[in-house]
């Protein structure tokens, strides 16, 4: 077997990472945002099967290209999610990454009440208002914050990027999530992950800043 490295220069890598996305997808019915969204998660995993299985609410990418040009937070489920994120990219509009699933008060509250830590950081990180809840771990954490996401007022959601990984939970939650009305982006199925969510977080900040 004859192996062949492709000769290209650092800066280029991304670009000609793109165009093969782009060549190997083939036609498709994607819009551009769509599209930029979809291409981001696919170089960031190596799976085209998200092209099949992403969904997209109608208004989410608008909505959260309006919250982050407003310079909202953007809230993760685990610090894995929150490390992906262009941070430098976001704060050209005033926001910032927060995540508080490590806080040892939320680890007591987790375990007085007998709730997972990303349970309790859900509910206290959506009292920050924050413009995108990016979800890319745990289940549990999306269907607490779908539950919260019912007593909120339209205006105060969030986008909400669910997109746990795993066995447990993790295809149910997110076909939930699919039949809400509120905006979001989530992929059916097992797969994602926090590589996922962040990757989906830099394609929604890149198109707020073209």
């Amino acid at each position: 077997m004859t192996i062949i490295i492709q000769k290209i220069g650092p800066t280029e890598i991304e670009a000609e990472s793109f165009r093969i996305i782009e060549e190997e997808l083939g036609p498709h019915d994607f819009d551009y945002p769509t599209f930029k969204v979809v291409q981001r998660v696919i170089h960031a995993t190596g799976d085209f099967a998200f092209a099949n299985n992403m969904r997209f609410q109608s208004q989410a990418i608008v909505r959260a290209i309006e919250l982050i040009k407003a310079g909202k937070n953007i809230y993760t489920d685990v610090n894995m999610a929150a490390a992906g994120v262009s941070k430098a990219m976001l704060a050209k509009f005033g926001g910032a990454v927060q995540c508080l699933v490590a806080d040892p008060e939320v680890a007591h509250l987790a375990r007085e009440q007998g709730k997972t830590r990303s349970e309790v950081a859900i509910e206290r990180g959506l009292g920050g208002n924050p413009g995108i809840l990016a979800i890319g771990n745990a289940p549990t954490a999306l269907l607490k914050a779908m539950e919260c996401l019912a007593e909120m007022a339209p205006e105060d959601r969030p986008v909400v990027i669910g997109v746990p990984v795993g066995f447990v939970n993790a295809a149910e939650s997110k076909a939930l999530l699919a039949e809400k009305e509120y905006p979001f982006i989530t992929s059916l199925g097992r797969k994602g992950g926090s590589p996922v969510a962040a990757a989906i977080v830099n394609a929604l900040i890149r198109l707020a800043g073209e």
